[in-house]
């Protein structure tokens, strides 16, 4: 074959892929991918589609390069969402008619083809607005810093120093900010590792761990932040009452000024907060500045010289004597060690992950959150520590604050202290435990040092405001993404959003009034450290997150953070735990019961969402890691279980076999329903074959089955591989259950050779058969359905009152929904009372005849039943057999008591049933008359090997009358059973054509109430009766 040449016929260039779509003038361009995309044009100009399909070559496809579209969720605005050719496109044959479209394609929500209105195209001229979104400084680090920066850095941390000395106080710092930044490094990990939106911890804990602890710690989390408003908007009022007691101004007395200061303030706040993010953070950098200059007031304070006021109190500026005196520890009264101390200092260096709480609101919140949420530790840590220095460098530890104590001469030995040595002797109130001032006894010793007093009371201000409105902008935002998700009831109205920004106003007003109820009760002593041990949950799981996530090492775990590590994370986890106790244990307690509480819900309700866990991943990996561990256990009869394969075609097609099977397989063994599609494969066949509404229905009904389907060219052929592949490891079938093949006369007899070619399979590859018939059949799909198996079960005769045809729509961005079939009730969902459960052992299998009962019995529904056994016997010695059958019975520790010995069933059978039976196999029976000419004479028995000879029928003469026996004897004893099972019995391949094994399950079955089970072991061991 000549190829044309490229310079003059063909230009490669040509069949490149179209970029794509531009957008001219903020509309974008019209049309979208089609086949002519790809199919471009020769060098004469001629398309390749209009010469038809002989002029396509080598070189075209319709493959696409890589494009972000394809792995997106979300549009771009101003051109169509690309989708990816599918497989089928790929290599189907290009002259199918039916060859589904090349793309499909969605313009701003709006299906393709949909009609739109002329508002519409107006509106899709205009891009939508931009929301207010904000960097890592501006909507992290100051955010992140506000919030861990509070009231303990100007009130306590200077009575902490004079308390555990410098350098305890600089190793209680790092501690905390150790703890901290670790949170910080797994938050980082967590942020980078995809797309995040918005919904802040509860989406990066939930995203990860999974909905169960991701919607427990989100709910209390979201409450912590509301209460946490009302605890920072409390401790405002209470600085402002106390400055307006100081000046004599007091409107009803000090609790209820609070209240009244505390309720105007967090209504401000509101206002501040709805008016939009843009407003609430630029009143966060007021705040910022504010703390900022207080800061600068406080260093320049330290810096000048010491005034006799100042020193009365015992500020001498820098000296080295007073930075050694207080580098060492002073413990005083019952909170005077160590951990008590980091119990109190530890709640400041929390409110990392305020930046986190608003990721919807961040231009990129894989950069900004890690970037944000660092720096605002480091800086804060150094803030702590270089305040520490500088307090301890310049203050004592105790001092009078009267003017009257100096030294007029040199320092004499009774004077106590190191303001001796500076001309000051407090001796008198050092001795008498009575000094107000000095860093050990005067809370305002960052306000006495700075050099103007009201900056650092504005600083007060600012570090509460902030973060009580940082946490009244991420209660909302984390409680909207968890209403969004729908995992908790009636909160859905809550979920609401608003404006560009898709404000929560909603939340915002039930915020606001969870903070004002706290703030009305005025007093949060015993609140406050429960929160503390709510935002401790939180960071507990976080690392936690970080670490499970690392561990399972499932490939989705890529995070652009690299510098942070599993056990580091895994040691912050156990360290916050640990803190929680060591803060409040009683509060630690209540976190972690409220946070079970949930969990329990949670997993109680299931919820319908799939995010990727990282507890997905690890459910993957232990059991992979169980199934290979299963390879070095040999089998042993004592842990021998019935792990059946069941041919159900699709189950919800056949409940009932569904559920017998699973009254003996739940919570014990394996259990795979099967089905068989022996259509032509195609795209939607395959579907069918693997499609997830099976196993919707099957969790639907809370039965634990796995569910595997292929397509075959016939159904002997299917079963053949579901028998041989089915299963992993030792994790596979090793009974087959099927239902009885009814319609067997009235369809054609190569059905009929089939089905029992598949008995004939299974007892090849050594397993275990199980037929299942039914009076009233077990196929309840429409008959009409070409891919149910009808050689399971049924055909014309079964009932059809509900279909199974699988409901499956799919939209223009192909999204799939399933609705699952209908639930119908069948008899083994039943509760069987006191019935019986009769049992014919008639042959010895291995004892899989005996076990089935004994497992249905072990099930409440089962329970009342009584077991009998049958079996067959001589009259003569009936009473003695009867005991031998009792004592290996007993032997076996079945709890069967009730056996009974059965001679009759040796008898003959009545005339009639035998020449019903001989009418039954009637039309399968060869005419081997020699008169008939060779040429137009029947086919042989080779050709037909279904056909039944004479010699067939009288070889097997015995075995037949023998089935027609035992339907009789079952007619008289199991006619009110609940279940009757019998030992099944074996045809011969080669000696008993397949429709006379098949006349002999019918018969032997027929007319009976009761549901039958006919099994059959393969021969080999079940039960012992020895210990090992």
């Amino acid at each position: 074959m000549e190829l044309p040449v490229g310079s003059d016929s063909v230009h490669l260039a040509a069949y490149r892929p179209r970029p794509p779509l531009s957008v001219a003038n903020g509309k974008a361009t019209s049309g979208g991918y089609d086949e002519s995309g790809y199919y471009k044009c020769y060098g004469d100009g001629s398309s390749v589609t209009s010469r038809g399909s002989d002029a396509l070559t080598g070189y075209e496809t319709l493959d696409a390069p890589p494009h972000y579209d394809f792995y997106a969720n979300t549009e771009v605005w101003g051109r169509r969402r690309r989708s990816r050719p599918s497989l089928y496109q790929l290599h189907a044959n290009p002259e199918d008619d039916s060859k589904p479209p090349l793309y499909e394609e969605t313009t701003g929500g709006q299906m393709e083809g949909g009609d739109s209105s002329e508002e519409d195209e107006e509106e899709q001229k205009e891009p939508p607005p931009e929301p207010t979104r904000f960097g890592w400084v501006q909507g992290v680090m100051i955010r992140c810093m506000l919030n861990i920066w509070g009231v303990i850095l100007y009130l306590r941390l200077t009575w902490i120093t004079a308390q555990a000395g410098i350098g305890l106080t600089w190793v209680i710092i790092l501690l905390s900010s150790f703890i901290t930044g670790i949170t910080g490094l797994s938050t980082s990990a967590i942020a980078t590792n995809g797309k995040v939106k918005g919904g802040g911890t509860y989406f990066l804990i939930s995203r990860s761990l999974g909905p169960e602890l991701g919607g427990s710690i989100g709910l209390i989390f979201a409450f912590a932040n509301a209460v946490a408003v009302a605890m920072h908007t409390v401790g405002f009022a209470e600085t402002v009452s106390d400055l307006m007691r100081e000046n004599g101004v007091v409107m009803v007395d000090r609790t209820n000024d609070i209240r009244i200061i505390g309720i105007i303030t967090v209504t401000c706040l509101l206002g501040v907060s709805m008016a939009g993010m843009a407003w609430e953070s630029k009143a966060q950098v007021l705040f910022f500045l504010v703390i900022m200059v207080s800061f600068a007031s406080y260093i320049v304070g330290t810096i000048l010289p010491a005034s006799p006021e100042k020193q009365a109190k015992g500020f001498f500026s820098y000296k080295a004597d007073i930075f050694a005196e207080n580098f060492l520890p002073s413990w005083r009264g019952p909170e005077g060690n160590f951990f008590g101390m980091f119990s109190i200092f530890f709640p400041s260096a929390t409110g990392i992950l305020a930046g986190a709480n608003i990721s919807g609101d961040l231009k990129n919140p894989t950069v900004a959150i890690p970037r944000g949420t660092l720096m605002a530790i480091f800086w804060t840590t150094m803030s702590y520590i270089i305040i520490c220095a500088t307090i301890g460098s310049c203050v004592v530890r105790d001092a009078s604050g009267l003017l009257n104590d100096t030294l007029s001469l040199s320092p004499s030995e009774d004077c106590v202290g190191l303001a001796c040595q500076y001309g000051w002797d407090f001796t008198e109130c050092i001795n008498n435990n009575t000094c107000t001032y000095g860093i050990s006894n005067y809370y305002q010793s960052m306000s006495m040092v700075s050099a103007l007093a009201p900056l650092i009371t504005a600083g007060i201000f600012g570090a509460t405001l902030s973060s009580a409105l940082a946490c009244l902008v991420s209660a909302p935002k984390v409680f909207q993404c968890l209403c969004k998700d729908k995992l908790y009831p009636l909160i859905g109205f809550f979920g609401k959003g608003y404006g560009k920004n898709d404000e929560p106003l909603r939340s915002y007003i039930l915020t606001y009034l969870i903070a004002a109820c706290f703030i009305l009760i005025a007093e949060l002593n015993t609140i406050a450290p429960i929160i503390s041990n709510f935002f401790l949950c939180s960071y507990t799981l976080i690392n936690f997150s970080c670490f499970h996530a690392s561990i399972t090492n499932s490939p989705g775990w890529r995070p652009s953070f690299r510098f942070y590590s599993k056990w580091l994370s895994l040691l912050g986890a156990v360290c916050c735990v640990v803190i929680m106790f060591l803060l409040t244990w009683w509060a630690a307690l209540i976190a972690f019961g409220v946070v079970f509480l949930l969990l329990g819900y949670t997993l109680y309700k299931k919820p319908a969402v799939n995010w990727g866990s990282s507890v997905q991943a690890s459910s993957y990996n232990i059991a992979l890691n169980q199934c290979v561990g299963l390879n070095h256990v040999e089998d042993h009869v004592k842990n021998y279980r019935p792990q059946c394969l069941v041919l159900t075609g699709p189950p919800s097609s056949r409940p009932a076999l569904v559920d017998l099977v699973s009254c003996f397989t739940k919570s014990l063994s394996l259990m795979m329903c099967a089905n068989v599609i022996t259509t032509g494969p195609s795209p939607s066949v395959v579907e069918n074959a693997s499609s997830e509404s099976h196993i919707a229905w099957l969790n639907k009904r809370k039965l634990k089955s796995f569910y595997r389907g292929v397509v075959a060219t016939e159904l002997r052929s299917g079963v053949n591989m579901l028998l041989q592949g089915a299963g992993l490891g030792r994790i596979k079938p090793n009974v087959l259950l099927m239902g009885f093949k009814r319609d067997w006369r009235s369809d054609t007899p190569q059905a009929a050779h089939s089905y029992i070619g598949i008995l004939h399979d299974a007892f090849d590859l050594q397993y275990g058969v199980c037929v299942l018939r039914m009076r009233e059949g077990l196929d309840v799909s429409h008959p009409s359905q070409s891919h149910v198996n009808a050689a399971f079960d049924g055909g014309p005769e079964s009932i059809t009152t509900i279909s199974a045809a699988h409901r499956i729509t799919t939209s223009t961005t192909s999204a799939v929904s399933i609705e699952v079939e209908p639930q119908p009730s069948t008899v083994f969902q039943k509760k069987q009372g006191k019935s019986t459960i009769d049992v014919y052992w008639l042959s010895d299998d291995g004892g899989l005849t005996l076990l089935l009962p004994y497992l249905l019995t072990r099930r409440k529904r089962w329970a009342k039943c009584k077991v009998r056994v049958f079996v067959g016997g001589e009259t003569d010695k009936k009473e003695e057999q009867k005991e031998e059958v009792l004592a290996l019975i007993k032997k076996f520790r079945l709890g069967f008591h009730d056996v009974e010995v059965l001679p009759d069933i040796y008898q003959n059978p009545k005339p009639e049933n035998v020449h019903q039976f001989e009418n039954m196999v009637g039309r399968f029976r060869l005419d081997t008359n020699p008169k008939q000419d060779s040429d137009s004479g029947p086919p042989t028995q080779q050709e037909e090997p279904w056909m039944i000879t004479e010699q067939d029928l009288e070889r097997n003469k015995a075995k037949s009358l023998r089935q027609i026996r035992l339907n009789e004897v079952l007619q008289d004893y199991s006619r009110e059973a609940a279940l009757i099972i019998i030992t099944m019995p074996v045809g011969r391949r080669g000696a008993c054509p397949s429709t006379l094994y098949l006349a002999w399950l019918d018969f032997l079955s027929r007319d009976l109430r009761p549901p039958v089970l006919l099994v059959r072991g393969n021969q080999e061991n079940v039960l012992t009766f020895y210990c090992q």
